[in-house]
């Protein structure tokens, strides 16, 4: 099994777009035996988890 993160570096207000590609980054994971264990947006010294916000991951 293998772990993967994920992180984008703007204004850290995650986007529909965000979700959008967390969702099919954890769905091509999951039939690559991967986990996807977060997607941080980072950017004007602050961050966002979208795991934590339950955005993307079901």
């Amino acid at each position: 099994m293998y772990d993967a993160s994920v992180s984008t570096l703007r204004d850290p207000s995650p986007s529909p777009e965000d979700v959008a590609v967390t969702r099919q980054i954890v769905q091509a994971g999951s039939l690559l035996n991967i986990d996807v264990l977060d997607h941080i947006v980072i950017g004007h010294n602050r961050f966002v988890s979208l795991k934590e916000r339950g955005l993307g991951f079901s």
